[in-house]
């Protein structure tokens, strides 16, 4: 089982360099497979989107909450690192132009050694999406042609990418240096919806379902295997992510996960600014999960 742990963002500790190298240096100690970092590229002060992972509807992260941008972050906390996974969860990619994020994805896959993995997803916040220049509607669309961008310039094409598009059009380019895998570096699905499950059936190498548990998450998951099986795909091949508290995990809880699908749990922490104090909540939730540092 791969644990994965969320970077603790809304206690406005990510953008502290010495509090993040102090925490990615931790979970690699203690024997944790990744670090996962959120994305807002903006947050609104006033908004009529709603948050589909409370009851509320409403966020919970103020508007001036410090977000790094999570692939600059990846890259810094690469190089405090020599093996912890470094990982997206999840990144908006309406916000991003395929192009420019291929380059960027594959430079810290590069320089890290083969240690990212995305896991993306078309976002809820439309005023966060309309001031990145996409279009709230069409976010669906334009992700899956992005993800096709994105593997087009990551392979090994002798005579270039091109692709012709509802959203993107361009012939004949390179992008170098490659991910360590190539078109195949992970890009992992995330969402609640059918339609994020029927495309990390299509595109994806996981899915990682958020805020559903239950006949909900079995249904999602069933489908986008069946997804996958009509693609042509092994659906056997993906991953299943899925969610957990760092202070609630122990074998049992890991094993029913397990019993569920998963492939990899990404565990939340606590609120905490007090780095010592997160220190010991992870190495507790080690010694419970027999991880090996």
């Amino acid at each position: 089982m791969k644990i994965g742990v969320l970077a603790p963002v809304a206690d406005g500790v990510t953008a502290d360099p010495e509090w993040m190298v102090s925490f990615a240096g931790h979970l690699e100690r203690c024997g944790f497979e990744s670090i996962v970092v959120v994305e807002h590229t903006v947050l609104a002060t006033r908004y009529d989107s709603v948050y589909p992972y409370d009851s509320s509807g409403r966020v919970g992260l103020a508007a001036d909450c410090p977000i790094p941008d999570p692939l600059d972050l990846l890259a810094f906390l690469a190089g405090h690192t020599s093996r912890l996974g470094l990982a997206t969860g999840v990144l908006v990619l309406p916000n991003h132009h395929p192009v420019v994020l291929a380059k960027r994805a594959a430079t810290v896959d590069a320089l890290s050694g083969g240690r990212l993995r995305l896991c993306v997803g078309v976002g809820w916040l439309k005023e966060e999406l309309e001031a990145c220049g996409a279009e709230f509607d069409s976010r669906g669309r334009r992700a899956d042609e992005q993800l096709a961008i994105l593997r087009a310039l990551w392979a090994d094409r002798p005579q270039g990418a091109s692709h012709h598009g509802e959203f993107f059009d361009f012939d004949d380019v390179m992008c170098y240096p490659k991910p360590v895998a190539g078109e195949r570096l992970p890009i992992h699905i995330g969402g609640h919806s059918r339609a994020a499950a029927r495309r990390a059936g299509r595109f994806g190498d996981g899915f990682q379902p958020l805020g559903v548990t239950g006949p909900q998450l079995a249904s999602l998951i069933a489908l986008m295997r069946e997804e996958a099986s009509a693609a042509g795909r092994d659906p056997a091949g993906l991953e299943v992510s899925l969610g957990h508290m760092v202070t609630k995990i122990d074998a049992d809880r890991a094993g029913g996960l397990i019993d569920q699908g998963a492939d990899r749990i990404v565990l939340s922490m606590p609120p905490t600014a007090d780095i010592e104090e997160a220190k010991d909540v992870l190495s507790a939730c080690a010694q419970r999960l027999s991880l090996a540092p």
